[in-house]
């Protein structure tokens, strides 16, 4: 992970801290180094950490280095993305998505989070 790069590097001591305690709409990322659709996704997934910095978290989960985070949410394909609000799964998109599509989903989560006052002001 560089320096510019936006989403976080998820694993099983950061996974409850980062995604299920987030107080903001988390997107995870369930990939494998070996996967093509994953690296057509990576981009995108990127793309999306950057553009909505700080409205969501975007999370990537290398399944070969966390099974057992794959097996809790039933992942059987990847990439499989899993959207996130209070800790719940509310979305799963498997496969390559258009960014377009993925964009439309985390909007639509993103509209239903109640403000803050510091976004009222």
């Amino acid at each position: 992970m560089s320096d510019t790069t936006k989403y976080i590097t998820l694993t099983n001591d950061n996974f409850e801290t980062e995604v299920k305690n987030s107080t903001i709409p988390v997107v995870v990322d369930f990939w494998a180094p070996w996967c093509g659709p994953c690296r057509v996704m990576n981009p995108v997934v990127t793309e999306l950490a950057t553009n909505f910095e700080g409205i969501i978290k975007v999370g990537k989960v290398n399944i070969d280095d966390y099974e057992d985070l794959a097996t809790e949410y039933r992942i059987e394909a990847i990439p499989a993305l899993l959207l996130f609000e209070e800790g719940k799964v509310v979305e799963q998109l498997v496969g390559v998505v258009p960014k377009q599509v993925l964009v439309e989903k985390v909007k639509a989560l993103v509209e239903q989070q109640p403000l803050t006052l510091e976004q009222v002001v």
